[in-house]
């Protein structure tokens, strides 16, 4: 606020984390500009109809009364209101009608999530035709990077040092800083793999662990395999959350979960798999019922347990409450995965976390480990040379940019899940991973080690806890170990698999760690250590390869910190 009205700006973007107060902080310059009469009408355009009367709601709240059924055909008003609530959808059909009224009035005009005016072609025509009449713009958005290179209007680029334009915010409060300031809760990654069975669409029969180093297409297929409702994976990670959200509402009662599902099939056989485990129905909410914004608003004032959602919750729609996620989509962008992960971050009493459950896939466990990193929305980088360390890194971000849409999906032929079954995997949380040695059964003393942790815990308790759980189940399996021998060869064979996943745990812990310190990306340390060490991907690097990588990194560390 202050820096908005010292500089008195007619475009302003704010990039704040979901949570952070955006609408709040937007509705008070709305509110202060009409009180000094620098504006006399105010136009919010949002991404959702929901949304829409979400921001009408909250404008009535702060005195300033939108209307959010205005049309662009059609024209006037009632008198009783200031603005109005409109979509990009709703101002690409009729700009010319939308800069007519701008023009007619001196307009506030608020651009809620506006990287979305960036969505279609139409879309940012439309907005850059009618609002660039307007008295002041404000752009608003929790995620100021979008999967392609198309600019959004009315935010300004700037050349970075490697001449690359990018985004650049008048004002940037991201998810570390809020962390810090207590206004969001820690998430904590609750990551599960398991063994998919799965028939192409050459008749052949597929086995592999989800997680495991694959190519993107059967990555793809295990997944779906693992997101099948007939299967076995997805009941067992449902029945999981609901554990922990049962143990959250310990100490938090109204806390509420959220499934975001690939598509409305799957959203109601998972409604139907939460009805069968908590007793309870779960509030179905599709993008296409005209009931939904108020199927949302009543779980919002509500003290059930469950809301099973396909997108119509993964962005801007403000249910504080909700403390346990499932990320059930085969979605895949890092823009979608932050939004949904922002559903869950807004905290209301200090010591709130939340826990969101997700597919031990690559991309959504590296989307995980870099909650924090700050991005910008990049129009084009230059390859410098095919020694540029960013090449390989910057075209998986690439494709995990694609989302695996339908057109996506139908690609990959015909396709019949046949079996799965899940597994815990690690818990990923503030950089460091946290899971103990071999396979962990859902439903397991091992598991619960995790799924048990008290719902109000700081960052610093939480990750002393999980560190603490995981020493003291160590030191118990080593004592087990040790009073029931088994054959020599088993040993061998267990402790070699064990151990390579202790060291490939130990050593993604230290680049994490490392990435933290210096802001270094995750592949880019990996690559330097495989430069350094010698050797392949630490996917299928040999125990004492990895060992030399976890000694070299601490050689760095201990020389950084001299």
């Amino acid at each position: 606020m202050t820096r908005y009205f010292s500089d008195s700006p007619r475009d302003f973007l704010a990039v704040a984390t979901p949570g952070a107060g955006k609408t709040t902080f937007a509705l008070s310059v709305a509110a202060e500009l009409l009180g000094r009469r620098m504006i006399d009408r105010v136009t919010i355009v949002a991404p959702t109809e929901h949304l829409k009367l979400q921001w009408a709601e909250a404008a009535g709240r702060a005195g300033i009364p939108i209307d959010p059924t205005y049309s662009a055909g059609q024209g006037k008003t009632s008198k009783e209101f200031v603005g109005i609530a409109v979509t990009y959808a709703g101002v690409a059909v009729n700009p010319l009608a939308m800069r007519i009224r701008t023009e007619n009035f001196r307009t506030l005009v608020i651009l809620d999530e506006v990287h979305h005016a960036g969505d279609a072609l139409s879309w940012g025509e439309g907005v850059r035709e009618s609002f660039e009449p307007a008295t002041r713009r404000l752009a608003l958005t929790g995620t100021p990077f979008r999967s392609d290179a198309n600019p959004i209007p009315f935010v300004t680029y700037a050349p970075g040092a490697d001449g690359i334009p990018r985004s650049a915010a008048d004002y940037t409060y991201g998810y570390a800083e809020a962390l810090r300031d207590h206004v969001v809760r820690p998430v904590l990654f609750m990551a599960y793999s398991g063994q998919m069975t799965w028939r192409t669409r050459a008749g052949d029969e597929i086995a592999a662990h989800l997680g495991e180093p694959l190519t993107k297409d059967l990555t793809a297929q295990a997944l779906r395999t693992a997101l099948d409702p007939n299967g076995s994976w997805i009941p067992s990670v449902l029945e999981a959350a609901d554990r922990r959200l049962s143990e959250v509402r310990r100490s938090v009662p109204d806390a509420g979960g959220l499934v975001i599902a690939t598509d409305q099939d799957s959203a109601r056989a998972y409604a139907k798999t939460l009805r069968a485990i908590t007793g309870e129905a779960a509030t179905v909410v599709l993008s296409d019922e005209k009931a939904a914004s108020k199927k949302i608003a009543a779980f919002a004032d509500g003290e059930s347990r469950w809301m099973v959602a396909v997108r119509m919750v993964s962005e801007g729609v403000d249910v504080p409450r909700l403390a346990v996620g499932v990320y059930a989509t085969t979605t895949s962008t890092p823009l979608f995965f932050a939004q949904a992960v922002g559903r869950f971050v807004r905290a209301r009493t200090r010591g709130e976390t939340a826990s969101v459950f997700l597919p031990s896939v690559p991309a959504l466990l590296g989307f995980a480990a870099e909650l924090e990193v700050a991005r910008d929305h990049v129009l084009g980088r230059r390859i410098g040379d095919e020694d540029d360390i960013f090449a390989a890194e910057d075209a998986l971000l690439a494709r995990a940019n694609q989302a695996e849409g339908a057109a996506e999906e139908e690609a990959l032929g015909p396709w019949e899940a046949l079996d799965s079954e899940a597994r815990f995997d690690r818990v990923l949380f503030d950089g460091g991973e946290f899971g103990h040695e071999g396979e962990v059964r859902v439903g397991s003393e091992e598991e619960m080690d995790f799924l048990g942790i008290p719902g109000l815990l700081d960052a610093t308790q939480m990750r002393d806890l999980l560190a603490q759980r995981q020493s003291e189940r160590a030191k118990q399996q080593k004592a087990a170990a040790a009073s029931s021998p088994r054959p020599a060869e088993t040993v061998a064979a267990v402790s070699a698999h064990e151990q390579l996943a202790m060291l490939r745990r130990e050593l993604n812990g230290l680049v994490a760690a490392w990435h933290h310190r210096t802001g270094q990306a995750h592949g880019a340390v990996h690559n330097r250590l495989r430069k350094e060490c010698g050797g392949p991907a630490a996917a299928v690097a040999t125990a004492d390869q990895l060992r030399r990588r976890i000694d070299t990194l601490r050689e760095w560390a201990a020389r950084r910190s001299g």
